[in-house]
């Protein structure tokens, strides 16, 4: 009995490992084309986007959060970041007129992020509007003001030093640059949850929220934290996306935060908060991109790969609830 419930385990605690594992083997012999080194930079290029995302999410649904605003802020922050770095900023008023270099741009993207992601904390902490309802709120509203600073019309030509962030290459180790930054956030925030006062307080506020208050935890503030942290991350996608297009499109983003969820939950983080990490939701990243990947070399249609990714959604719901239950 004993030998069984270890093995048990051992297979729940592996299991995106194995899952990745059986995609990969699976697919080399499926199709000739997947285990080459350029299909290789590719899918690590498509989901460097998702996991500054899903790093995010994932502090977010530690503390029992969802936040389904993600895609709408990337592309909000992308397009700010696009416009200031190619039309600066003026205020008639006072005959003033600002332009941007590529690290003003960049640093204006990220306290848009920033700013909606502390905007939606406030609503939840301040006001208790549920998380659901609050970051569906900001998905409208960060939507419909992307909408407006582009005018509909995509902000291209943004120049090739800006460019570089999401096509070029590091010099001295040779990976793709948005895999990089993506490699370093992924380093950071696995410290951050493991070894700040902060990152304690995320998994006590998910695992229990009123035994948190009751040790002295300032819960609102630790909310707060994590929505602003989930607004910069998704910020990080915006730019990495619109350096790699050289483009900011009113519609981007649209759909990513179903990706982003499929991979935290898909990487063992519960729903319900609490128990989870980062590096979970890298192995999830690494599956969704895989399996995006794979079904695009098969040439599946795209409205069967949504279905698709729905039921593998499902599925991981569902082993986890069944986790939670066996314990």
């Amino acid at each position: 009995m004993h030998q069984t419930l270890s093995i048990k385990n051992t297979f729940t605690r592996f299991q995106s490992g194995i899952a990745l594992f059986l995609m990969v083997l699976i697919m080399s012999f499926l199709h000739p084309s997947f285990l080459t080194v350029d299909n290789g930079w590719n899918i690590l290029r498509q989901i460097s986007i998702n996991l500054c995302l899903s790093i995010g999410m994932t502090l977010v649904i530690l503390t029992g959060g969802i936040d389904l605003s993600v895609g709408s802020i990337l592309a909000l922050s992308g397009a700010i970041t696009a416009g200031l770095l190619k039309n600066g900023c003026g205020i008639e008023s006072l005959n003033l007129f600002v332009e941007f270099t590529v690290l003003g741009a960049i640093l204006g993207g990220l306290l848009v992020g920033g700013f909606l992601g502390f905007f939606n904390g406030i609503m939840i902490t301040r006001l208790s509007i549920p998380p659901f309802v609050a970051t569906l709120g900001m998905l409208s509203v960060a939507r419909g003001l992307t909408r407006l600073w582009t005018g509909g019309f995509p902000i291209t030509g943004l120049g090739d030093t800006f460019v570089e962030i999401g096509t070029g290459f590091d010099p001295l180790i040779g990976f793709p640059l948005p895999v990089w930054i993506s490699g370093v956030l992924i380093i950071l925030f696995i410290v951050f949850t493991l070894h700040t006062k902060l990152g304690r307080y995320i998994f006590a506020v998910g695992g229990n929220e009123q035994a948190a208050h009751l040790s002295g935890v300032n819960v609102n503030r630790v909310k707060l934290w994590v929505y602003t942290l989930a607004g910069i991350l998704s910020a990080v996608g915006g730019i990495l996306v619109t350096a790699r297009l050289d483009s900011a499109q009113p519609n981007a983003g649209s759909g990513y935060e179903l990706d982003s969820i499929a991979a935290v939950v898909i990487g063992g983080t519960s729903l319900s908060g609490g128990r989870g990490s980062v590096l979970g939701t890298v192995l999830g990243c690494l599956i969704i991109g895989v399996l995006n990947n794979s079904l695009t070399l098969l040439d599946v249609s795209p409205n069967w790969q949504l279905v698709i990714k729905g039921m593998v959604i499902l599925l991981a719901v569902a082993i986890d609830k069944l986790n939670v239950l066996d314990k």
